[in-house]
């Protein structure tokens, strides 16, 4: 995914756990994941493995192709 695709992804990740009433904090919990693992997406520093979306759209009870519901723009 290109630069803009993970900072766009992490922007809608933000949202998704912010609607939810979550912390960073709380979501990592929920997902089995690391705090600064979900501080990276979010940011749009790191990536996620297939695994952990699942279990990121299930913390945020969802399903995983909510995750990609969002648009960006192409850098260049």
């Amino acid at each position: 995914m290109h630069k803009a695709g993970l900072k766009a992804f992490g922007k809608h990740l933000r949202t998704l756990r912010k609607a939810r009433g979550l912390s960073q904090e709380q979501l990592a919990w929920k997902a089995d994941s690391e705090l600064s693992q979900i501080s990276r997406m979010e940011r749009g520093i790191i990536n996620a493995g297939l695994s952990q979306l699942f279990k990121i759209a299930e913390a945020l009870d969802i399903h995983p192709k909510e995750l990609f519901d969002f648009e960006w723009e192409e850098e260049g």
